[in-house]
Order: C-alpha cells, then sequence, then structure tokens
C-alpha cells in the first residue's frame, strides 16, 4: 500500500439512464459494476492499489495489503471509496419519508441532538449510521448498536459503535446526500456529472 496523503478521496457519479431503465438482477449488478468504477477512480485519485475486491460469506468487503474499500449504489448514483483504515460511504437520495420510519432510524434523544427538518434529518441519520455499519462490517442488524451522540454542523456528526466512536461527515449534492467515516482524514470529494 503506498498512501500518498492525508486526504481521502471518495468519488460519486451518476447512473446513465440506461442502467437506470433496468430491472432487477440486471440493475444490481450494473449500479454495482458502476460503484467499482468509482471506486476504482478513488484509489488511482488516492494512490491507493486493490488488484481485486474480495467479499467474505457475509458479503462484507475485505481489505487487501492495508487497502479497506466501500461502495454504495443508488438508482441514480454511485460512490466508491479506498482508504488505509476501515472505511464506509453510503450514498440516499432525499425524498419524503413515513413517520415509521423516521422512528426506526433513531430514538427521541438522538432526534433531540438534531432540531429542525426531520425528514432531512432522516437521511443525515440513515446515512451515517449505514456508513459506519459498512466501515465496522456489521449488516443492517447492527443499527441498534449504532448511536448518534453529536450533530456538530450541517456536515459532521459523531457516532459510536459498541462504544467506539466514529466521526462522519456528510456531502450534499443537488438532491442526494453521501457520507463517509474520515477517521482523521481530510476528504476531497468529487462529485462527477451531477
Amino acid at each position: 500500500m503506498t498512501f500518498s496523503g492525508r486526504a481521502l478521496c471518495p468519488v460519486i457519479m451518476p447512473v446513465p439512464e440506461a442502467q437506470r431503465a433496468l430491472k432487477g438482477r440486471d440493475k444490481v449488478h450494473a449500479l454495482s459494476r458502476l460503484a467499482r468504477v468509482a471506486l476504482r477512480r478513488s484509489c488511482e485519485t488516492s494512490g491507493l492499489r486493490l488488484p481485486a475486491l474480495p467479499k467474505d460469506d457475509q458479503g462484507v468487503p475485505l481489505p487487501i495489503d492495508g487497502v479497506h474499500w466501500s461502495v454504495s449504489h443508488k438508482s441514480g448514483v454511485v460512490g466508491g471509496v479506498a482508504a488505509p483504515l476501515p472505511v464506509g460511504i453510503d450514498l440516499e437520495t432525499v425524498r419524503p419519508v413515513s413517520e415509521g420510519l423516521l422512528s426506526k432510524v433513531a430514538d427521541e434523544d438522538e432526534w433531540g441532538r438534531a432540531p429542525g427538518d426531520r425528514q432531512r434529518t432522516f437521511f443525515r441519520f440513515w446515512t451515517a449510521k449505514e456508513a459506519v455499519l459498512k466501515a465496522v462490517g456489521a449488516g443492517i442488524g447492527g443499527l441498534s448498536h449504532c448511536r448518534i451522540v453529536d450533530v456538530v454542523d450541517d456536515a459532521r456528526m459523531e457516532l459510536i459503535y459498541d462504544d467506539m466512536p466514529w466521526p462522519v461527515v456528510h456531502h450534499w449534492f443537488g438532491n442526494h446526500i453521501a457520507a463517509l467515516t474520515p477517521h482523521h482524514f481530510e476528504i476531497v470529494w468529487t462529485v462527477a456529472g451531477l
């Protein structure tokens, strides 16, 4: 591994119309391939190398030679990041969600840390928790172990997962939000064509 700087370089790309129109497994495979293109671009920008992208039996990305990786994909956007430490990235398209879903992502103590628009805050909380769960290699079943402990500002928050602190940074672009576990690194976002 040759990590040349102190910056993580997540890459976010739009999904072309042809792939957006796909259905079922074809769409999932196309989005996964595009997310891996974003990951490769992150590697190139960061000076990191991932000759393969192995996963364990649960589908958790495995590091190679100290290089960790994470990808995310939605119907309209994909993203990827490589890092010298465990990392997680999550993307969402901001849209209305039900009141029932709001209560599933956070408890009243967590909601009290971010007064204001609950719809917008929902996506901050959801993407932050997803990014942390990806970084620790836990699935959605680990959601109850992941808690918001501080909302620093519109772009930063602190979480804990099983008593371990995790800073998370957010990046807003159009009607999308990205969350990333930055550790102590500077973040250089690349949002291509959006």
